[in-house]
């Protein structure tokens, strides 16, 4: 049915008619379903409230940090004293939110506490793809929290308020640990049409070849401090990094080979930009870094 055929079925229903017909839907629906049906039955926050009485940033870092905090120790997961259960399933909104407050904050006169809030949503809203914080089957979705979009509003702040090398040396590492090749939900929603890539948004930002290789240069920096936190990691008897008793793949082996794959369309894009004979050096040391796949990083960037 279209819009119009399917108001004129509804027309000939009473209200009665119609919560059943809405219940049912809910009761007998999906997980997601039953979302989208709650996310339409909550009333609207009032918008008088944010105009009149704009939140304090350290405050709000203060709630954001707690919000994070207890997703962490699963207390919107399990029965928690901290967290009500009305809290519990509402945390959509709670998170919708914070979010919202954190990217109006990033315009505040200092917006040191609204850069923080926003790293930490958008640290949460990674591990959420591979960790159960939220009785939710696609968390990302159902707090409509679009990832590249959040964070390319913090690296604009960055960039404009601390200048390239700041930006360059905050958002390398944050690149390395939030890009998603696929996404960071489950592709089936209005939030995963608005995804891209982290590289994709990063790349108006880089508006000269000078910055190109300035960030190209902290980026290899970053893979630096990841080499180093690895060597520790093993270095404390975890076993990481070593061959398998099989003889075939390590730990080490999968973390290169999935981190080279889920950055693809960063390095293809730095290929791209470094085409000078003078950068080469650059990518040389890209295509041999060792907490990279060597080999599908010299087929990228070849």
């Amino acid at each position: 049915m279209n819009r119009d055929q399917f108001y004129a079925k509804v027309s000939t229903l009473d209200a009665e008619q119609l919560r059943k017909v809405l219940w049912t839907m809910y009761w007998r629906g999906t997980a997601q379903g039953r979302e989208r049906i709650e996310d339409a039955l909550n009333p609207p926050a009032e918008p008088r409230r944010k105009a009149k009485d704009p939140r304090d940033p350290e405050l709000l870092l203060d709630e954001v940090t707690q919000f994070v905090s207890l997703a962490r120790d699963g207390a919107y997961m399990y029965g928690d004293r901290r967290v009500s259960r009305t809290e519990r399933t509402k945390w959509r909104v709670t998170f919708r939110n914070l979010a919202s407050q954190a990217q109006s904050a990033l315009h505040a006169q200092d917006t040191a506490p609204a850069e923080q809030a926003m790293e930490q949503l958008i640290d949460l809203a990674c591990e959420m793809r591979n960790v159960q914080y939220f009785h939710s089957e696609d968390p990302v979705e159902a707090a409509k929290f679009v990832v590249s979009d959040a964070a390319s509003a913090l690296w604009q702040t960055v960039l404009d308020r601390y200048g390239f090398i700041a930006f360059a040396g905050r958002a390398t590492p944050q690149l390395i640990r939030w890009e998603s090749g696929s996404g960071w939900t489950e592709g089936n929603g209005k939030v995963a049409e608005r995804e891209t890539t982290l590289a994709a948004a990063l790349a108006p930002l880089l508006a000269s070849p000078e910055m190109w290789r300035g960030f190209a240069a902290a980026y290899l920096s970053a893979l630096d401090a990841v080499a180093r936190a690895e060597a520790a990691a093993a270095g404390k008897g975890s076993g990481r990094g070593r061959l398998s008793s099989s003889g075939g793949w390590s730990d080490a082996d999968y973390r290169r080979s999935n981190q080279a794959r889920t950055l693809a369309a960063w390095h293809a894009m730095l290929a791209e930009h470094l085409a000078d004979p003078d950068d080469a050096d650059l990518l040389g040391r890209l295509a041999s870094h060792p907490v990279l796949d060597a080999a599908f990083l010299r087929a990228q960037i070849r």
